[in-house]
């Protein structure tokens, strides 16, 4: 069984948006943060958002005032609704959990956003 199973992202047009949704499995026991972050080829990997039990969500720079990452309604979801995407956007995003000190990686969906 996976830890983490994404679901979402594909492709869009500039300045559209996606959503994408993240599940950590009943192996998980009730991450403390889960959130995103981004690859795209021959760039670093980059922090998208995370979500913490407590306190405010984290956000990456270029990614404020256009993604939002909530609580899904399913036990240990988390959304990110992306809106107002540009190509710059355009990478493989990866959903990341910490639990008990421990770090999860989901195996990453595509976003794509054409000009």
């Amino acid at each position: 069984q996976e830890p983490l199973v994404e679901s979402g992202g594909g492709l869009v047009q500039a300045g559209g948006s996606l959503k994408l949704s993240c599940t950590a499995s009943e192996s998980i026991f009730s991450p403390s943060v889960m959130g995103w972050y981004r690859k795209a080829p021959g760039v670093e990997r980059e922090l998208v958002a995370l979500m913490f039990n407590s306190g405010s969500p984290n956000y990456g720079d270029s990614v404020k005032g256009r993604f939002t990452i909530s609580r899904g309604s399913a036990k240990n979801t988390v959304n990110l609704q992306m809106n107002n995407m540009n190509p710059g956007d355009t990478a493989t995003y990866y959903c990341y959990a910490i639990s008990r000190t421990r770090d999860y990686w989901g195996q990453g969906t595509q976003v794509t956003v054409s000009s």
